[in-house]
């Protein structure tokens, strides 16, 4: 036992703060009684059983488009499918069964950027049990109307997860409830590697597995379970750029805290891996890749277009990861985490996705003010077969207007190559496209 806490040294705890050495403290003893048996392949057996109570069937969706792109064979588990809209019903459904009557009765809480918070509300309906969930203030209102859905109290408070984190633990002591961690909990991991036994029954052979992660719990539980049941599986997570904590803390051989996130992956924006599922993390996981919310913003498009799946942004990370996998000829599973995104979200990342594509585009051309301008520079527009979605005219732009007003046209095309076309087409019949920034 002494091995597993090596990572948090007595003078280290002490400068988390009372609260956070409270909760560690609590996890230790809830795990206690788990750490002989806990990450085992009977338990892994016996969460897998659990779960099958609540869980869909997410059998594999091989992938035309994502295998010619990258040059393996692609396919996805899609847990956006899911009930709950994502796979963290797996832990809190299995953390709960193992919880005592006392432990229920006294009433549930948990801290979540939205998918654990659903996860533990349905769970703890499912068992007919109170749930409190606090939520960042930043957390998507579709995750927060679904929680409050299941008959849960919603608690919304900070910024990002790990503020709201702090705040749960202060209302579980102040009302004597049971906190349920997200992902610092080998119950809870163990009920998330469920995914990676479905797997591997599904697709024996598989050679890679990529893992969204936030604080770990996923990674934990599914890179542990791949090695159980074939060492060679090679097990990747995937973090946002933005919030690369696990990357860090494994640069660095403990668990690091990031001074501040950024992305729009919020289900991923978390500053501190788990502590107690880190050693499992440091010896299981094969590798980190990290991924750019504008990548993020091409692979909603991408699975929209080519899957007709709706993946929110911390499910779409192993999607943007297949193209920095360094491998050809390659059975690769790319979890998607959970697709519970807004429709404002969706509008916007669809938009900016468009965009970064080149399909949408603004051309600013300068015309004498007079009868006629405009007809010709729409004519070229549409014998190159572009699509004209926006006009905005400014006679202020020169105190000449017979010199020059400003013309703004955005226009949708098929892609750059096209894109490049339409604007080739206007220099030759004698204007002077400008790109600018797309405005929509």
């Amino acid at each position: 036992m002494q091995s597993m806490y090596r990572y948090i040294p007595i003078n280290r705890l002490f400068s988390f703060g009372f609260t956070v050495i409270i909760s560690v403290i609590i996890r230790i003893i809830q795990n206690e009684r788990f750490l002989k048996t806990m990450l085992t392949l009977e338990k892994f057996e016996e969460a897998s059983e659990i779960v099958r109570k609540v869980t869909a069937d997410t059998k594999l969706v091989y992938s035309e488009y994502f295998s010619s792109l990258t040059g393996n064979k692609v396919y996805f588990k899609p847990e956006n499918m899911q009930v709950t809209g994502a796979y963290k019903i797996r832990g809190a459904y299995y953390k709960i069964s193992t919880l005592s009557d006392e432990e229920r009765a006294k009433g549930l809480i948990t801290a979540s950027a939205g998918n654990h918070a659903q996860g533990v509300a349905y769970a703890a309906k499912a068992y007919g049990v109170q749930a409190t969930i606090v939520m960042p203030t930043t957390t998507p209102l579709i995750k927060v109307e679904r929680t409050r859905g299941y008959g849960a109290k919603v608690v919304l408070y900070g910024d990002v997860y790990d503020d709201a984190c702090v705040k749960a633990l202060e209302i579980a002591k102040e009302e004597g409830l049971t906190f349920i961690h997200p992902f610092d909990d080998l119950t809870v991991a163990t009920g998330q590697g469920s995914i990676a036994m479905e797997i591997v029954k599904e697709l024996p052979l598989v050679d890679y597995i990529l893992v969204p992660v936030g604080g770990g719990g996923l990674a934990c539980g599914i890179s542990t379970l791949a090695k159980l049941l074939n060492p060679k599986i090679s097990v990747i997570g995937v973090e946002p750029a933005g919030a690369a904590c696990l990357k860090a803390s494994l640069a660095e051989g403990k668990v690091t805290s990031l001074a501040s996130v950024t992305t729009i992956a919020d289900g991923t924006a978390v500053k501190r891996p788990g502590e107690l599922i880190f050693p499992y993390l440091q010896k299981n996981l094969d590798g980190i890749i990290t991924v750019k919310d504008d990548e993020l913003v091409v692979a909603f498009l991408d699975m929209v277009e080519n899957h007709k799946m709706i993946v929110e942004n911390s499910g779409l990370l192993t999607v943007a990861a297949l193209k920095h996998l360094k491998a050809k000829g390659k059975k690769v599973v790319s979890i998607l985490s959970g697709g519970n995104m807004d429709v404002i979200t969706m509008s916007s990342v669809v938009q900016n996705g468009l965009i970064a594509r080149d399909r949408i585009f603004t051309l600013s051309v300068l015309l004498p003010d007079r009868p006629g301008e405009l007809v010709r520079v729409s004519t070229v527009i549409a014998e190159a077969q572009g699509n004209v979605i926006k006009l905005e005219h400014n006679q202020f732009y020169s105190t000449n207007r017979n010199a020059a007003v400003e013309l703004q046209i955005t226009m949708e095309a098929f892609g750059t190559e096209h894109k490049m076309k339409i604007i080739h087409a206007l220099h030759e019949k004698g204007f002077s496209p400008k790109l600018i920034s797309a405005r929509l």
